[in-house]
């Protein structure tokens, strides 16, 4: 059984509230080691909220959340620094700087490290386009010139660019079309699989939580409504969880998991 020392991301007891609104209240989770744990919920669910404490942007209102044993709270500032190097952010948009080129874009991590000579960056720039199956010859091209799905993998490539062990994904498919969502979730699943990553993902696109997913936390109810793998969260009766994975797209996402079907009073699958 995997304990509180597996946990990459510990968070307990964590409430938030924005004024009189409580977005999560008494919130626990443990995102283990080397997994892909998907984060899902509707809309005012609180989960990118939770995504912005997890990386230290926001604080919770009470609890604490701790980062390779860190606190993001009352951390010691220079070790919150050396950790947040640990970690890579891709944004939904890839949110790639307009003004400068893939290259560029790329390189400003290993820029900000303020140790690596100019061979170097770009010796670790051109693998970092390898790695994500981007072609070296569109390195000097600017954001504005590249398609969608160009924009995600540059964006995972400076997001790798420091070595992370810890990933963050923000709707890492959305806006692409499925063989372009599809070859995107199978890199992801690569690069995990290589490079030991654990990864946290916020999505809501059913086929993308499917392929590349170990754990699903479902956030509804300002707490963690369910927690296990697709087909154990796809089978607890929560009216969310039924709308969202039992409709008919959910239905063919789903198709091929044998999914345990819940006694007809079943309690809800918690997390703890």
């Amino acid at each position: 059984m995997t304990g509180a020392t597996d946990c990459i991301i510990e968070i307990r007891n964590l409430w938030t509230q924005f004024g009189l609104q409580v977005v999560h209240r008494d919130l626990n989770l443990c995102v283990h080691r080397g997994e892909v744990l998907s984060l899902v919920g509707g809309s005012g669910s609180g989960k990118s909220t939770l995504l912005r404490e997890m990386l230290g942007l926001e604080h919770p209102t009470q609890g604490e959340v701790k980062v390779f044993g860190i606190s993001l709270r009352d951390g010691d500032p220079a070790e919150l620094n050396r950790i947040r190097n640990r970690w890579g952010m891709l944004f939904q948009e890839g949110a790639l700087f307009s003004a400068l080129s893939v290259y560029e874009n790329i390189a400003l991590p290993l820029r900000e490290l303020k140790t690596l000579d100019d061979e170097l960056i770009h010796d670790l720039v051109m693998l970092k386009l390898d790695m994500v199956g981007i072609e070296r010859g569109h390195a000097a091209k600017m954001p504005s010139s590249l398609s969608g799905g160009m924009v995600k993998r540059i964006g995972l490539a400076r997001a790798l660019s420091l070595e992370p062990e810890l990933l963050f994904l923000d709707e890492p498919t959305a806006g692409l079309d499925p063989d372009r969502s599809e070859s995107f979730c199978t890199l992801i699943a690569h690069l995990k699989r290589e490079l030991g990553l654990t990864v946290v993902m916020v999505t809501h696109d059913l086929d993308t939580i499917v392929s590349i997913s170990d754990r699903v936390a479902v956030l509804a109810d300002q707490k963690i409504a369910a927690l296990g793998t697709v087909a154990e969260v796809a089978a607890v009766p929560h009216p969310f969880i039924v709308n969202f994975f039992q409709g008919e797209r959910g239905k063919r996402a789903l198709e091929g998991l044998k999914l345990p079907q819940p006694a007809p009073d079943a309690p809800l699958r918690q997390a703890h």
